[in-house]
């Protein structure tokens, strides 16, 4: 059998670095983020960032871009928060954000435990970012599902690819909602999310991976090669609440690139 790498072709995850305000943004630019990640880690695991943030965020993207003569647009997604069941309140929150400048949505669903009220929901947010898209322009909307699912009562990540894919959503991550010191892999196996993948790659589906996660496990989550990794804290100078720094993102990206962990933490102290 191949394995993940093989079948992803070979190409290393890309990096989706959460920033919290336009100089985190020009940092993780600099340390060679592959997606800026707007959100208020304050506010929870997919807290949403104010309007004037997002914009901020978008803004700093842009110049830094143009400064740079980049010919490649890095994307900016945006955490909208934990879904409850009500579609119309997070579907005007989508198109809100789609006015600010993101190309990427990300939306948590804590808030509903079974696949009909999460497809229900999801096509909302779909239909709502696709409609108040700017011309020439598509937006991905991308489901969260969370690692402790059964402590939580919280859709089982297992459920999201079909979910996602009935939704007509482009994406699926699996995030840890409560940001406790434990790690996806402390409540998720590889097998599991070995599974997780496969169902999102038959889909058709971005498939990525977030929840804590630190240079240590870098080693397992090459193996598993999802499309993007997901990273806060071991990014920031001081957990998920520090500061971003620009030589902890180039450490990781070039991990990645590499396709091996040696050698990240060289010349800067990384704590998870």
């Amino acid at each position: 059998m191949r394995s993940n790498r093989e079948r992803a072709r070979g190409r290393p995850p890309l990096l989706l670095a959460s920033v919290k305000d336009a100089d985190e943004a020009r940092s993780a630019l600099e340390g060679g983020a592959d997606i800026l990640d707007a959100k208020d880690p304050a506010a929870g695991a997919l807290g949403a960032c104010a309007p004037s943030v997002l914009l901020a965020i978008v803004a700093a993207r842009d110049s830094a871009l143009r400064e740079a003569g980049a010919s490649r647009r890095i994307p900016v997604s945006a955490a909208l928060g934990d879904a409850p069941d009500l579609p119309g309140t997070l579907a005007l929150a989508a198109a809100g954000a789609a006015a600010c400048g993101a190309d990427d949505l990300k939306i948590g669903l804590r808030g509903v435990a079974g696949e009909g009220e999460a497809v229900r929901l999801g096509r909302a947010i779909v239909r709502a970012a696709r409609q108040c898209a700017p011309p020439g322009r598509r937006l991905r909307v991308v489901l969260v599902a969370y690692a402790e699912a059964e402590s939580i009562g919280s859709l089982p990540p297992r459920a999201l690819p079909e979910v996602a894919a009935r939704a007509e959503a482009d994406g699926c991550l699996i995030d840890t909602a409560l940001k406790d010191g434990r790690t996806l892999f402390d409540h998720l196996g590889e097998a599991d999310l070995e599974r997780f993948l496969r169902a999102c790659r038959r889909r058709g589906l971005l498939c990525g991976l977030a929840g804590s996660l630190a240079f240590r496990d870098l080693p397992r989550l090459l193996a598993l090669a999802p499309d993007l990794i997901g990273l806060r804290g071991a990014l920031c100078d001081d957990g998920r609440q520090g500061r971003l720094e620009a030589e902890r993102v180039r450490r990781f990206r070039e991990a990645l690139r590499r396709g091996s962990p040696e050698g990240v933490g060289r010349g800067v102290v990384l704590r998870d």
